[in-house]
């Protein structure tokens, strides 16, 4: 049974599998973008996920956790510093994994990791019974004059233009039917 048992193993030794990850989440972290195959995309997301959880903490311990996985410095720099800033105010979710085809010679599902563009900051929130802010000068006019178009009518259709239905007339009978 596999209870409990966390860990894909890919169909290589644990040095190559260790190594093949090390190098994709670099990747990954360096050009912010990498194609793979499924189950080896959302490993590596998984393990990327974590690379900027250790940035985002940014102390001594953090950083040499990482340099453990994280290769080449100006990756590792990019991590701390970029990465860190651009995922402040997000608790987890750094990444997104998209399948996007079949790949040719064996038909294996692949899969784009990709880190997440950074989002606005989100507006703050308002106590109950407070009203939304009211639109001010030109848009509000352009919601007014959007609200007026939608509401006019349809100018008339002539009569006459319809075309005429297709007839559900039987079929011709065959020979074999008529006797």
């Amino acid at each position: 049974m596999r209870h409990r048992v966390n860990t894909r193993k890919f169909g290589r030794t644990s040095a190559h599998r260790v190594s093949m990850f090390r190098n994709m989440v670099s990747s990954l972290l360096e050009h912010e973008k990498l194609e793979t195959t499924h189950e080896k995309a959302r490993e590596v997301g998984r393990l990327a996920e974590h690379m900027i959880s250790l940035g985002k903490r940014g102390d001594l311990h953090a950083r040499r956790q990482a340099l453990r996985v994280v290769r080449g410095r100006e990756v590792q720099a990019k991590l701390f510093g970029e990465l860190a800033e651009r995922f402040a105010g997000r608790s987890g979710g750094y990444t997104r994994v998209l399948r996007t085809r079949r790949r040719a010679g064996d038909a294996a599902e692949m899969s784009i990791v990709s880190l997440l563009e950074p989002t606005a900051a989100p507006a703050a929130k308002r106590e109950k019974g407070e009203k939304a802010p009211k639109k001010k000068g030109a848009a509000a006019k352009k919601a007014k004059t959007a609200k007026a178009e939608k509401t006019e009518k349809p100018a008339k259709k002539k009569a006459g233009t319809k075309k005429a239905a297709a007839k559900k007339g039987r079929t011709k009978k065959s020979s074999s039917q008529e006797d």
